[in-house]
């Protein structure tokens, strides 16, 4: 079984939305490209709960990507803690 993972979706308007999916990808590789294609086309797309879901980017003011992807950008800052 696909180990789970979680997306939160934090939009402008200061509303969230909590997304759970099953891993899409096996490898990083796979991860890498696809986060590049999604970057590139500018909209979050989801199939959830029968529906599909476009939502542009927009209106997204940050996602959070639980857990974390083994491998990063090289630019990404790692081992980092929010502190408010």
């Amino acid at each position: 079984m696909a180990e789970q993972r979680r997306l939160i979706i934090h939009f402008i308007d200061g509303s969230k939305k909590l997304l759970e999916f099953p891993q899409q990808a096996d490898d990083d590789a796979s991860l890498a490209v696809r986060l590049k294609e999604a970057l590139e086309a500018r909209h979050l797309v989801v199939e959830a709960d029968g529906a599909l879901v476009v939502i542009p980017f927009d209106s997204i003011r940050y996602l959070q990507a639980y857990p974390a992807p083994r491998k990063l950008p090289k630019y990404a800052i790692r081992g980092g803690s929010f502190k408010d």
